[in-house]
């Protein structure tokens, strides 16, 4: 049987689970699903995201081993959680790759749930092909992961990629990392809601569109700091693909057509013809099927 794997993207309200199908490089996602996350103890979910993860496996494996996407950082040699900042129990420190592996029977391997959105779109999605690639994700945070020469950067500490926290300005609002003036200090999801006075990104966007001023200056602001950290990138990188996904990327062409505008402007060393800035492709299932990807390009336990 052509080797099977098992990916699970673990979200702070939802976790997504995908099985695919490996033979060099034909890759086929065989089954996805959604169960919620859970707030309890991180033993009750550890057992939650084992339970459906070995249920999927039995109706679409077996499969060799498993990825797991963590919304945080994590210990690579303990598989011990350092820091889950949107799962409000008492992860740090508490095991998770182990008893994960326990309760699936096969090897996990743990990856930064946004380098498995990474690893996704640039294997099977909006970048497939393209050596060199920068992903980005807007939502409650502003994640993301860079692809050089085809293979997934981590750097020595397994940590590289967090594209959110460029300093932009200096001096500028406090971020949740600690630092100052970061991109996701100007673009987290939360922050755009808080300017343009609406409950969610969508409905900011919707305002905007329907001719409101504050939420059309809250996704002008948004969009032009963005673009800044983009642009630096692109600057640094030449990527030939730029991958925006999450959601605020949803609201399409009001989002990427000024970001494409504006990026191209803070780029002139760059030749606009040289890379596209594009909408994620693969959808919510991006981060489980990165995370199933890991399991067979990754490090093993």
């Amino acid at each position: 049987m052509t080797p099977r794997y098992l990916g699970i993207d673990v979200g702070g309200t939802n976790s997504k689970l995908a099985v695919l199908e490996i033979e060099g490089d034909h890759r086929t996602v065989l089954a996805t699903a959604t169960i919620p996350t859970g707030t309890g103890d991180p033993g009750e979910v550890v057992g939650r995201l084992g339970a459906a993860g070995a249920r999927l496996a039995a109706e679409h494996g077996p499969v060799a081993a498993a990825g797991a996407g963590v919304p945080g950082l994590f210990d690579e040699a303990s598989g011990r959680i350092v820091l889950l900042p949107n799962l409000p129990a008492a992860w740090t420190g508490r095991p998770f790759r182990d008893p994960l592996a326990g309760l699936l029977g096969v090897p996990v391997a743990l990856i930064n749930d946004a380098r498995a959105f990474t690893l996704a779109e640039s294997r099977m999605g909006a970048a497939a092909g393209c050596p060199t690639v920068v992903c980005l994700t807007l939502g409650t945070g502003v994640g993301g992961g860079v692809v050089v020469d085809g293979r997934l950067r981590f750097g020595p500490s397994g940590r590289a990629g967090e594209l959110g926290h460029q300093v932009i300005e200096v001096d500028g609002p406090p971020c949740g990392c600690g630092n100052r003036g970061c991109v996701e200090a100007f673009a987290a999801g939360a922050v755009l809601c808080r300017l343009g006075g609406r409950d969610t990104p969508e409905a900011v966007f919707r305002a905007a569109a329907a001719g409101d001023q504050r939420a059309g200056a809250a996704v002008g602001a948004t969009v032009g700091r963005l673009a800044v950290g983009i642009a630096n990138l692109v600057t640094v990188l030449w990527p030939e693909r730029v991958v925006v996904g999450g959601g605020v990327a949803a609201a399409g062409d009001q989002l990427f057509g000024p970001l494409r505008a504006a990026v191209a402007a803070a780029t002139p060393l760059v030749d606009p013809a040289s890379y596209e800035i594009v909408p994620a492709a693969l959808g919510p299932a991006a981060g489980a099927i990165g995370a199933a990807l890991w399991a067979r390009e990754g490090p093993g336990p």
